[in-house]
């Protein structure tokens, strides 16, 4: 257990380094750029094109988790906020070819140097979506070790809270 905790912490030093280099360096012509609206903690609308964030699962907006303390919180909403917070007023650049069964662009997107999908799984307030990419597995490594965002306390994985939520209807 030590040498993983180890190098999940080397890589929680490596990595953002070299994700700004990364990110620094990516072409981005040819990607959908503009200015964003956010409707929940994975998914933005650009104009008229829904944006699903490739490789991660954020709470659903009316989602509530349970803190450390076992107090129940509205982690949807606050996922909502962080991912509000982190764009600001910058404009958002897109790169995705794939769409999903609800016609979502299935994209890897940033706003200036951050790697939105990245950012989201690193800060706790979504988890690598490993069903379908295991690209943030490392990020979700990071959160959970030092209980950010939804890993403070008890939470119910979005696509099983969804999932619960579609059978009662």
């Amino acid at each position: 257990m030590g040498a993983v905790l180890i190098a999940v912490v080397l890589l929680g030093v490596l990595y953002p380094t070299f994700a700004a280099y990364l990110d620094a360096s990516a072409d981005k012509s040819g990607m959908l750029t503009g200015v964003v609206r956010i409707t929940d903690g994975d998914t933005l609308r650009l104009g008229n094109t829904k944006i699903r964030l490739h490789g991660i699962d954020a709470p659903e907006s009316k989602q509530n988790c349970y803190s450390a303390s076992e107090t129940l919180y509205p982690c949807g909403s606050k996922s909502t906020a962080y991912l509000r917070q982190i764009i600001g007023k910058n404009q958002v650049y897109c790169d995705g070819q794939q769409k999903d069964r609800y016609r979502r662009l299935i994209a890897v997107c940033y706003a200036g140097k951050i790697n939105l999908n990245a950012e989201m799984v690193r800060s706790g307030w979504a988890i690598a979506y490993t069903y379908y990419s295991k690209d943030y597995v490392v990020q979700e490594m990071m959160a959970r070790v030092q209980g950010l965002g939804i890993w403070q306390g008890r939470f119910v994985e979005p696509y099983q809270w969804r999932r619960t939520r579609s059978s009662k209807q």
